[in-house]
């Protein structure tokens, strides 16, 4: 499919706009505080995710070549920078600074192969300049960070390191109704495990 000049401009536009006012946004409730070119692009990025998609994932272990296929309903709301659970995580980070915004996942997920196993839980993750504080990572219930920026406005890239491992995790909005996103699991710089998921937004 070939997207005209006149079509990408549109999109751009959109973006712009998104970003506008998203610095307008957050300097509003902060008292006129700065917000960064890339926080402002994360404020953007993440209301554009809010609402209920279905993702459909793909794990590979690639030592042995087993697959994992899991079919997952999400909600995701968009948390503002006062938001008490906002609050509570720089708590657990001991951050001595406000968070700029925040998202809050919950999640349902089957898992059909191997075995067909039910699988709910919840995640909260802010952030403040390029960092992203979680509540808890994709290995561990402890708190985590992660190093993000954007590859354009669509894509976010993130890099989490913890126990051994590290996480290369991509994340692109397709036009309004779908998301890709694929993770990179490595331990003592060999890939172990490739994750990619498909979401299609149902409200």
């Amino acid at each position: 499919m070939v997207i005209s000049t006149q079509q990408s401009a549109h999109a751009d536009a959109g973006a712009g706009a998104e970003k506008t006012a998203a610095l307008e946004a957050v300097s509003a409730t902060q008292g006129g505080g700065t917000v960064t070119e890339i926080e402002a692009q994360a404020i953007a990025f993440f209301r554009r995710s809010v609402g209920n998609w279905q993702s459909r994932r793909r794990y590979y272990t690639l030592a042995n070549d087993q697959t994992q296929e899991v079919v997952s309903e999400i909600s995701i709301a968009f948390l503002e920078n006062d938001h008490p659970e906002l609050a509570a995580l720089g708590e657990r980070h001991e951050l001595t600074f406000p968070m700029i915004c925040g998202v809050k996942v919950t999640w349902e997920s089957t898992y059909i192969s191997p075995s067909k196993k039910p699988s709910i839980g919840e995640t909260v993750f802010g952030i403040r300049d390029d960092i992203m504080y979680r509540d808890r990572g994709f290995a561990t219930s402890k708190p985590v960070t992660a190093n993000y920026r954007f590859k354009d406005d669509y894509t976010m890239l993130l890099r989490t390191e913890y126990g051994g491992s590290s996480f290369e995790e991509e994340l692109k909005l397709v036009g309004d109704n779908y998301r890709t996103r694929q993770t990179i699991i490595s331990r003592a710089g060999e890939e172990v495990m490739i994750g990619q998921y498909l979401e299609k937004r149902i409200s």
